[in-house]
This record gives C-alpha cells, structure tokens and sequence, in this order.
C-alpha cells in the first residue's frame, strides 16, 4: 500500500475543517486534529470530535511551535537581526489571535553554539592563550545543551501548568557572563588567559561593518552578553515558568561538565 502523508488539520469542529478530516481518514492518512479546550464543552463540537477520534484521528491540545532559543519578544535587537526575532512574534501573536492552545520553549543558546569556542567568533575550539570579552564581561547568558531541551520540551506537552505559557529554561550551573566562562576555562586547563576586552561601541562598530549574515554572530553576542536578553527580566514576573523548577527531575548537563569534554 503507498505510504500516505500525514495531515495536521487545524479547526477539525468547523464546517470545513470537519469534512477535510473526515476525508483524511477515510483516504488513509495518518490523521491530526488540533483542538482548543474550549471545544470540549462545546456538545456539537465534541460530538465531532468523538466521531473523528473514533474514526482514527489523534487529538492534539497543544501547540509547540519550532522557536526554540531567547524569547523574540523580550530581546532588545529588534533593529539589527534582519527580522530573526520579529517573524517569530507575529507567529505568536497570529497563534495567540487564533486561540491556538500553544506553550512557547525558550531554551536561549544551544551549548553546541559559541560555547565550544568560549565565545570566540571564528573559532572552533576554546582559546588557551588570549581572549576576547564583548561588554564588560560580566553580563550572564544562558547555554543548554540540545538533548536536556528536548526532554524539558516533552515534559511540557501534557502539563496543564504550561498551557498558554512560555517555559524558559534557565538551569542552575548554565547561567554565566563572559568573564566568569573565562574563570571556569581557566581553571580546566591550568593556565591564566590574556582578557582583551571589547566595549559595546566597539561591538556595534564590527556589527555594522560585517556585512549579513556574517555578522549575525556578532549580533546573538551582543543581544546575549552586552544586552543581557537572556537574564535582564524575571521569569514569574513576566508571566512564564520555570523548566528547572517544573522538573527537577531531569538530569541536565552543566556548562563545567560540558567545557570539561573540550580540554
């Protein structure tokens, strides 16, 4: 028998939606349905619901879009991403506008970014002799490494504390400013590193004179550590939740263990 496509339908209690995955079944696709929860105490909607359930349709109650990395509506570079950031806002606000159930994941940097270099654009490997702190070096970011992401991420589906929620991650042992990954560096391999240190003007100036997309880098550094997108508001106060705090049960991987792999 040929494979079929799997479908993804959106509005399946509509008057549309509702023929459109009927028809899905009935011609054998593997058949998705995403519901709100209000369409559970709707008695037409559930009866449609049921009888696509019935037929084979598995019912989604939530959306997790793919935005994975710093929250686009908290970062302060708006002007200087090439619109990275802001046409992952109008997706959220186009999912909020719908009424889509949705948790956001915000895990901010993936360790296998910037940190296998310390930071050190151009780089594939931590420095040993000298190195290069944007700011003042003491404005912290946040790394998790892809695979504890994931897990966080699955925890998130069916818990009913992360519905219409962002989840940010920031793990204890993951939270460090420029000068304190130097400190840690340092203390791995023995040795003390020249700082040369970069002021934000300076940061800017490189920013504007490297042409796109190559200077993106430069940009997610100093959204990161000069701007402090990652760690400048408080993740109750602005509505979301904490994935550490949700599930302390997930061993994640700290920035030490993982710089200690890199010696």
């Amino acid at each position: 028998m040929e494979k079929k496509s799997k479908v993804l339908i959106i509005g399946a209690t509509g008057n549309l939606g509702y023929h459109l995955a009927q028809f899905s079944i009935k011609f054998n696709h593997p058949t998705f349905i995403l519901v709100r929860d209000s369409a559970f105490n709707d008695p037409v909607k559930l009866q449609k619901l049921n009888s696509l359930s019935d037929a084979g349709a598995t019912v989604l109650k939530k959306f997790i879009p793919s935005e994975f990395g710093a929250d686009p509506d908290k970062v302060q570079i708006s002007d200087m991403d090439q619109n990275f950031y802001s046409m992952k806002s109008e997706i959220r606000h186009l999912i909020e506008a719908e009424d889509i159930p949705y948790t956001y994941i915000c895990c901010n940097l993936l360790m296998s970014y910037l940190l296998p270099s310390l930071i050190q654009p151009g780089l594939k490997t931590p420095p040993r002799d000298k190195v290069t702190v944007f700011g003042n070096g003491n404005v912290k970011g946040v790394f998790v490494k892809v695979e504890d992401v994931a897990a966080f991420t699955i925890c998130a589906i069916d818990d009913p504390r992360t519905l219409n929620k962002v989840l940010y991650l920031r793990p204890s042992g993951n939270v460090y400013s420029l000068n304190e990954l130097v400190e840690i560096w340092e203390s791995k391999i023995g040795k003390k590193l020249d700082r040369i240190y970069v002021p934000e003007d300076q940061l800017l100036k490189k920013i504007k004179e490297t042409p796109y997309p190559d200077n993106m880098t430069l940009v997610f550094i100093y959204s990161v550590f000069v701007k402090g997108d990652h760690t400048y508001f408080d993740i109750e106060s602005s509505g979301g939740v904490d994935g550490t705090q949700l599930y302390p049960h997930i061993k994640y991987t700290t920035i030490s263990e993982y710089l200690e792999t890199l010696v």
